[in-house]
């Protein structure tokens, strides 16, 4: 398949795999820490990086129907959470495209 290029994030504060640290997200780019997941407490991000997508899966979630996706580290293929690519409920609409990054899996990195 060939070598996978990592981004290197700048900024005051970076989150990374807590495994292998490896980049994953600026505080810039946090929508919300009122998440929770499936280990706990969850962060909303806007964008990610140095994540591969797993296949599209519906879920039920606490606030409905989601079709998401399990999100792994690029690096050492740790789940780190999941996206949302669809919500059913209306109200829901924000969260799609958006990333949910489980805290104990996260490092702040710098």
């Amino acid at each position: 398949m060939g070598m996978s290029y990592r981004r290197y994030l700048a900024g005051a504060r970076i989150y990374g795999c807590s495994e292998c640290k490896t980049h994953l997200a600026t505080i810039h780019s946090m929508l919300s820490r009122a998440f929770n997941g499936q280990h706990g407490r969850a962060y909303l991000f806007d964008t990610v990086v140095n994540v591969v997508e797993g296949e599209p899966v519906d879920r039920q979630m606490t606030t409905g129907n989601h079709t998401v996706r399990d999100i792994y580290c690029v690096k050492c293929q740790r789940i780190l959470g999941w996206k949302y690519d669809r919500a059913y409920d209306p109200t829901q609409k924000y969260k799609e495209g958006k990333f949910i990054l489980e805290r104990n899996l996260l490092i702040d990195v710098q």
